[in-house]
């Protein structure tokens, strides 16, 4: 709590020390419960046990959060008390270091006030003709799918889109096969991180596996080329004008130091990492449920229309499309790509009347909070007016926190909006996407909250 002072002031004495929470297996916890559908069992916890939870996993327990006022304690009021040095980084912590994503204190600090000025909005917006150059040349090699009905894999396909358009915006167009290197060591190692988060008790990296020893060799093809084209960087005066400029270029204040070679290497694989997945899985949800709802897409499709009359899309045009964002919004909101996120508290605390005790893990997930009925009526359904002017007021800042909050908000956030909006409106300009008969989708939640084996989907071509 907060006294007269302003300053955070320990656990009251009246705060309950007993946090409910699923009694589970004796020893396994509710490990099984947990494997057996992730998702459903959060929702379910929440909903029986209220704002804070605790939930044992074998040995271990974590106190998952469950409210607006409960997430704006740990991610804004209170944040510095909630570390990223949680046991769920492990596995990406041994990938990225210590970049932006998972760094704490002053040097994180230190990196966010580097970095900021790269993804200040204007020069973001600036990456927009490169991204639509992009989606066209993709759109371009959808036409042999159109035109013989081949089912397309929307995943694997926006995954590709997305991971050129970040190799782009980091290192221009100029790096030759370099990129291919670059994507396919990501593949591998994001592979692996996804596996070891639904298999946590698989051989530590140190252990020569086949999996393991493929890890090691795509984590050292992936330095060698990054610290390759750092070097030339470093040593160049040229203006590239891409992401990796800015990062190399970028000083602190008050030393005039800029940053060191690994720690550029980490940084670049951290946006590397969190500048294609996250944004691929986004749109390929929000095709998804486009598809479910042709009423909502004939919406979109009709303001695009009127919008462009056929012209191609650029930034400046976004802000005349505004049901556009509102499709992303509310797919972002029941199937948010960055589903959950851990902290570590570094001293006791108290939320909602609760002693969260020191080193305790805690959870927020946004998938929970937004499919909460008492802040998203009728909350399983897909309505993207809910996030009108009119029907958002007085909602709860963190009621929906798809790119966190707190002085931690992503940073990388514009750049995903400018990038998933282009995309979206580009496609359905030339595209309309049905679902293929028979295949289900659902969600799979691994690192990112990904459509599992999917969605395959059928492409009708819009005649001009």
């Amino acid at each position: 709590m907060y006294g007269e002072d302003g300053l955070l002031q320990p656990a009251s004495q009246a705060a309950k020390t007993e946090i409910p929470g699923p009694p589970g297996h004796p020893i396994l916890g509710s490990l099984q419960e947990i494997q057996r559908d992730r998702l459903n069992f959060l929702l379910e916890a929440a909903h029986r046990y209220g704002p804070v939870v605790k939930i044992r996993v074998g040995p271990t327990s974590l106190i998952q959060v469950n409210s607006p006022e409960g997430v704006q304690h740990v991610l804004q009021l209170n944040n510095q008390n909630y570390t990223k040095q949680s046991i769920a980084f492990k596995g990406l912590r041994d990938l990225i270091g210590n970049g932006l994503l998972l760094s704490d204190g002053n040097f994180w600090l230190k990196q966010r006030r580097l970095m900021q000025p790269a993804f200040h909005r204007q020069k973001i917006n600036n990456f927009g003709a490169m991204i639509v150059q992009e989606v066209q040349t993709n759109l371009q090699e959808w036409q042999a799918n159109a035109a013989s009905g081949q089912l397309l894999n929307l995943s694997r396909e926006m995954m590709q889109l997305t991971l050129s358009i970040i190799t782009r915006a980091l290192f221009n167009d100029r790096i030759g096969d370099e990129s291919g290197a670059i994507g396919a060591s990501i593949t591998t190692l994001l592979e692996d991180n996804i596996y070891r988060f639904d298999h946590p008790f698989y051989p530590s990296r140190w252990f020569p596996s086949p999996r393991n020893r493929r890890y090691a060799q795509a984590k050292a093809s992936l330095h060698a080329v990054i610290d390759g084209i750092i070097n030339r960087r470093m040593a160049s005066s040229r203006d590239y004008g891409d992401l990796l400029d800015m990062l190399v270029q970028a000083r602190d204040e008050e030393s005039g130091e800029g940053m060191a070679p690994e720690q550029l290497r980490q940084e670049t694989i951290t946006l590397f990492l969190a500048g294609h997945e996250t944004t691929a899985v986004l749109l390929s949800w929000t095709f998804y449920l486009l598809a479910q709802h042709p009423q909502v897409r004939e919406h979109l499709q009709a303001e695009i229309q009127q919008a462009l009359a056929g012209r191609t899309p650029s930034e400046a045009d976004l802000a005349n499309l505004p049901y556009t964002r509102l499709v992303l919004d509310e797919t972002m909101r029941l199937y948010p790509p960055a589903w959950v996120t851990n902290r570590k508290a570094v001293r006791a605390d108290e939320i909602a009347g609760y002693a969260i005790p020191a080193g305790a893990e805690v959870s927020i997930s946004p998938y929970v909070i937004h499919r909460d009925p008492h802040l998203w009526p009728d909350p399983e359904q897909f309505d993207p007016e809910r996030f009108s002017p009119e029907r958002s007021a007085g909602r709860h800042r963190y009621a929906y926190f798809p790119f966190g909050g707190g002085p931690r908000l992503c940073i990388g956030n514009h750049f995903a909006l400018l990038e998933a909006q282009l995309i979206l409106v580009a496609i359905c300009q030339r595209y309309t996407l049905d679902l293929a008969p028979g295949r289900e989708v659902e969600a799979e939640p691994l690192i990112t909250l990904r459509p599992k084996d999917g969605p395959w989907m059928i492409l009708h071509p819009i005649e001009p």
